[in-house]
């Protein structure tokens, strides 16, 4: 998996993207795993209706680890700035109440990278939808939360399972209409580009 992680997250990340390139609404969260006998921190990042937009591995829970993982998702779903344009990016970012996210959006905002009229809603009952996604993750990984070696093994490993359980929740299933398995259809597109 660590091979192949990487190559399905690459090949099949233009499928996926476009169903969440104009999602105005995020809801952002971290979730803890297990790497070389340490706990790990998965920022993931999903749409209200709980479509998968980007993910990012930590060894810490701080400021940092959240502005990096805000950034990264803004380069993923095509949010990028323009020369004496205004930034873009979502309309309402909802997390919990860690005070590191609100350091990030802020910090993000000074750096015009986020727009200023984004609103950071912090209120629990509206991160249910990743709270549940972080559920049908941590079944995958197991009772030990992963159990990997060491970061760079986790992370192409949760690079193809998070590829794939974005395909699974039917993200680029327009590429595959009518067919009764849409994610495997999509992955032998990406793969044998038929």
């Amino acid at each position: 998996m660590q091979n192949y992680g990487p190559e399905l997250d690459k090949r099949t990340r233009w499928y996926r993207k476009g169903s969440v390139a104009f999602a105005d609404s995020w809801r952002v969260d971290e979730t803890y795993i297990r790497v070389g006998g340490r706990w790990c921190y998965l920022y993931r990042a999903v749409t209200k209706d709980g479509r998968t937009l980007d993910f990012y591995m930590s060894t810490r829970r701080n400021t940092t680890a959240a502005t990096r993982f805000l950034g990264k998702a803004l380069r993923s779903t095509g949010h990028r700035v323009r020369n004496g344009e205004e930034p873009s990016g979502p309309r309402v970012i909802c997390t919990d109440k860690a005070p590191t996210y609100a350091a990030a959006i802020k910090e993000l905002i000074d750096e015009h990278k986020l727009s200023r009229t984004v609103v950071h809603r912090q209120v629990k009952h509206l991160n249910n939808v990743i709270e549940g996604d972080h559920g049908r993750l941590k079944r995958i990984l197991g009772s030990k939360g992963g159990g990997f070696k060491n970061p760079v093994s986790a992370y192409r490993t949760l690079q193809g399972m998070e590829a794939m359980h974005a395909l699974r929740k039917g993200q680029g299933r327009v590429f595959a209409f009518g067919c009764p398995n849409p994610d495997a259809v999509i992955v032998a597109k990406a793969f044998t580009g038929a």
